[in-house]
């Protein structure tokens, strides 16, 4: 036996060559200072022997600010007004935030040919590196996006004994935070993000997020470092999700880097699949080359689609260098199989994309960052996309104020099906589109910025580089709402592009008439407030519209997290009552509310915080679910898409959000789940229609349109029960059922329920609406009788529960239950969890099962569900274990 082992052993070693690459985060035991109390330089300050007494636990990734949290040295700024109690770098000087970073870290002397490289994937704004007395940038980096890369091997202490110490200088300027939309806009003269001079849904970033920002790595490779690699996928034809596939193609590059002063010969690998090719290679001394690898064939392969449309296989492949038998370095690259092309629909004047040669309707929704003081984790990203793959969606658009999003993020992308537009650094606002008295120099001026464009461009092109494998990544786009400076646009989408990429629509701007042919004039986007619910079925507008947004405030769990007691006041309502005026406390106000209008008062002025937060849920519900139902029931008429404006908040901010800063979901998240189901049946309020919207590439056949209506009372009636079907990827509309919809609900509102069932009589779809009387009112809600629900809760996996609600036959409808995951110490909700739906209303006699999935921890006790309706008394119920 033991002989059999070994010879399967070593076969194994011939087969896969051993591999020399390592790699490792330096991500704890940092120590910072501020600038001013250090005296000595970078070379003496990175001996190892050089005494760091009274500095700082510093936190890397991160900034100076989140070092100063972390050692309580500031509150914290996301709760109530304490951003106000920071220095702001504006009036402070950049010194004030200019910090030493120092990490020391066990890395032995390389021997033979081995290197060693050090890398940083992110530093804002300058910085100046030193390791062991040397100093490894002869010429100050500067650029937040821009990565860095040092061969440290000549610089390794021989004991092992290592020390890197970074000083970081702030963006320079810092911008003014005037209150206008990114400050002065001069914080765009800089390549780095720009909302943290300020916005309309955040505050400054007081330090404007100066520091290691992103991650610092080591990694050890052979001779050779193979960084860069790139591959491309290509699916020609029209696919199916599912049967046998005819061949992908895939084309392979890679960057080979030969730092040692000898010529370096070996071969070039790809694998992926089961199948391999390969590339002999000889490398010059202290040289770098851009290698292709012969095309590669993968039969019948398992294609990536986005959510809603199919799988989202991905393939694990790798890319090697081998010298002999010996890996010299490697690169894990994981591969979602698909190809993006996009056509110009004339009907509706738009752009439309196809994957796999299918057109994809697109349902988007616009994100910041996953945070403002850029804390970014696995889990957090995990969580958010996670979110937008629940809400039904299949597109992010990363928002150019912001930044290339992560790696990370990207994975999650890949993961949950999430096509993603990608801006450049570039927004209207600051970058010069509008005469605004805010900026501190005029449009002319601001259309110039960044000052320096030969570091944009090389941003831009390393940072296309880091990203361009992942699937998700769907669209370029050159700016928010303006492109970028011609000589800039002109090396994105002429070199570039289509040099590091090729593959990807670019957009040259986020509402470009080359995305969405504008007739109606303004700026192709919005608009971003409350809108009658009629407006979103009735009203044009633009066809694809990269920015379409409503309100989003949480529920009173959420607002307390972050708002004092004393400020925990609902709106005043002033004015009369067709259009009354909003008054909101100051608090609400710096957390930047936009209001709810005349549209909360039908269900009845509120009477504290928690009823706004309660009433609020339902227009949240209404809002979103008609948002996606009327640019779905228009589908390839007027439209090719939307994407929401906003789904999400990096910050503490009281607008356009499905779940706040805290990943705690509120009812747009479900409204917006509900509108936009693949399958999805709907109502049209405008022309009390029903119709189907099916976004699949297959005929829904045998499907039971039922439609009935329920009395505030719980009694039903029957409106029509009758057999349809459905071709691919359109809307249809079915029954018009105005006149039973008039002499039902004209005294006090009604219920409508709409369903698609399947042959089993098993719903496909689901969809309950509370109707309003004739005045408008929601007269009949306000004088709901109680609904005894029961709830039944156990534990399915260590990881999920199960709840089932049982409304009794006899009684009324069970409305708008909202379920959560308590702590059964502190009754506070555990987050995140994710909810198969929420904000559910039982009807007499049924029973729903949802499903709970969250992370257990060893800190919190066996949690309790709790659900609460607006008819419904709040209960807490154990979770019984099977």
């Amino acid at each position: 036996m033991k002989k059999h082992l070994l010879t399967l052993l070593l076969a194994w070693l011939a087969a896969y060559p051993l591999a020399a690459q390592q790699r490792y985060e330096l991500n704890s035991g940092w120590q910072a200072q501020s600038i001013a109390k250090v005296q000595a330089d970078g070379a003496r300050l990175s001996q190892p022997t050089y005494a760091l007494a009274g500095w700082l636990p510093a936190v890397v990734p991160g900034t100076v600010l989140t070092t100063q949290l972390a050692n309580k040295l500031v509150p914290d700024p996301f709760f109530g007004m304490n951003n106000n109690r920071i220095p702001d770098i504006y009036r402070t000087g950049r010194d004030y935030y200019t910090y030493w970073f120092v990490k020391d870290f066990k890395e032995a002397p390389a021997t033979d040919d081995d290197q060693v490289w050090l890398h940083l994937r992110g530093v804002n704004y300058s910085c100046e590196v030193y390791l062991n007395g040397q100093k490894l940038n002869q010429q100050t980096h500067h650029g937040m996006f821009l990565r860095q890369a040092y061969n440290i091997t000549p610089h390794l202490a021989q004991d092992g004994n290592n020390r890197l110490a970074v000083v970081v200088y702030p963006p320079d300027p810092v911008g003014n935070p005037n209150g206008g939309q990114g400050g002065d806009g001069t914080i765009a003269r800089g390549v780095s993000h720009q909302y943290v001079a300020g916005w309309d849904w955040i505050r400054p970033i007081r330090d404007r997020n100066t520091g290691i920002w992103d991650k610092v790595t080591i990694e050890k490779t052979k001779q050779i470092n193979l960084k860069n690699p790139h591959v491309v996928t290509r699916v020609p034809g029209m696919r199916q999700p599912n049967g046998p596939q005819q061949p992908a193609l895939l084309d392979v590059t890679a960057e080979l880097e030969n730092p040692t002063n000898k010529k370096v010969s070996g071969v070039l690998q790809y694998s992926i699949g089961g199948q391999t090719v390969t590339q002999k290679v000889s490398l010059p001394a202290r040289s770098m080359q851009v290698v292709s690898l012969p095309q590669l064939t993968l039969p019948n392969p398992k294609l990536w689609w986005p959510n809603g449309y199919g799988p989202q296989n991905l393939y694990p492949s790798k890319v090697q260098f081998l010298v002999g038998k010996t890996v010299s370095d490697e690169e894990d690259v994981q591969i979602g199989v698909r190809e993006i092309q996009t056509e110009w629909n004339a009907k509706t004047q738009s752009m439309q994309v196809l994957l796999n040669g299918q057109k994809i309707f697109i349902k988007g929704g616009n994100w910041i960052i996953s945070d403002a003081m850029l804390r970014f984790t696995d889990a957090r990203y995990d969580a958010e996309i996670r979110f937008h793959r629940d809400m039904n969606l299949n597109l992010i658009r990363v928002w150019g104020g912001a930044l290339i999003e992560r790696p990370e993020f990207y994975q999650a992308c890949d993961k949950y099906g999430m096509l993603v537009m990608q801006d450049f650094w570039m927004s209207g606002d600051c970058n010069g589109r509008w005469v605004d008295p805010m900026k501190l120099e005029d449009q002319w001026t601001r259309r110039q910025y960044p000052n320096d464009h030969r570091l944009f461009i090389n941003s831009a092109a390393d940072q296309v580089k880091m990203v361009r494998n992942y699937a998700s990544l769907g669209m370029w786009c050159g700016g928010n709402e303006i492109t970028p400076p011609k000589d800039i646009l002109t090396a994105l989408q002429d070199s570039i592009l289509p040099k590091l990429d090729g593959t990807r629509w670019f957009i040259t701007y986020s509402n470009s008439d080359s995305m969405s042919y504008n007739t109606q004039g303004g700026n192709g986007d919005g608009p971003y407030g409350i809108q009658p619910i009629s407006r979103f079925w009735a009203h044009r507008t633009y066809p694809f519209n990269s920015e379409v947004g409503s309100v989003g405030v949480g529920d009173y769990e959420s607002l307390e997290r972050f708002l004092p007691v004393a400020n925990l006041v609902p709106p005043q309502y002033l004015g009369p009552k067709s259009k009354p005026t909003e008054k909101v406390d100051s608090m609400w106000d710096y957390h930047t509310y936009i209001g709810y209008e005349q549209y909360l008062l039908p269900y009845g002025a509120p009477k504290d915080a928690r009823d706004f937060g309660l009433k609020a849920q339902l227009v949240n519900y209404d809002q979103y679910r008609a948002l996606m139902e009327g640019f779905s029931s228009h589908m390839w008429e007027w439209y090719t898409g939307s994407i929401i404006w906003k789904t999400q908040n990096p910050w503490t901010s009281l607008r356009g959000q499905m779940y706040d800063y805290y990943l705690d979901p509120n009812a747009c998240l479900y409204g917006l789940r509900n509108g936009s189901e693949p399958l999805h049946v709907m109502y049209n309020p405008v022309d009390s229609v029903v119709m189907i919207t099916n976004n699949s590439f297959e005929v829904k056949r045998d499907l039971m349109l039922v439609v009935d209506a329920y009395d505030m009372a719980g009694k039903k009636t029957p409106v029509t029960q009758v057999i349809v079907e459905i071709n691919p990827s359109m809307s249809k509309k079915y029954l018009p059922i105005n006149a039973i919809v008039k002499q039902l609900g004209q005294q006090k509102g009604m219920f409508l329920s709409v369903q698609l069932l399947d042959l089993t009589k098993k719903a496909v779809s689901s969809n309950f609406y509370w109707l309003p009387d004739a005045k408008g009112e929601y007269s009949g809600l306000k004088t709901m009788a109680k609904a005894p629900l029961t709830l039944t809760a156990r534990q399915t996996a260590a990881s999920q529960v199960s709840v089932t609600l049982t409304n009794p036959a006899t009684a009324p409808v069970a409305f708008f239950n909202r379920l959560a995951l308590v702590n059964p110490q502190t009754q506070k909700r555990i987050l995140p969890v994710f909810y198969t739906d929420n904000y559910v209303s039982v009807l007499p006699g049924e029973s729903k099962t949802v499903l709970l999935d969250y992370t257990p921890s060893t800190d919190v006790p066996a949690p309790v569900v709790s659900v609460e309706g607006w008819n419904v008394a709040k209960q807490l119920v154990p979770v019984a274990v099977n």
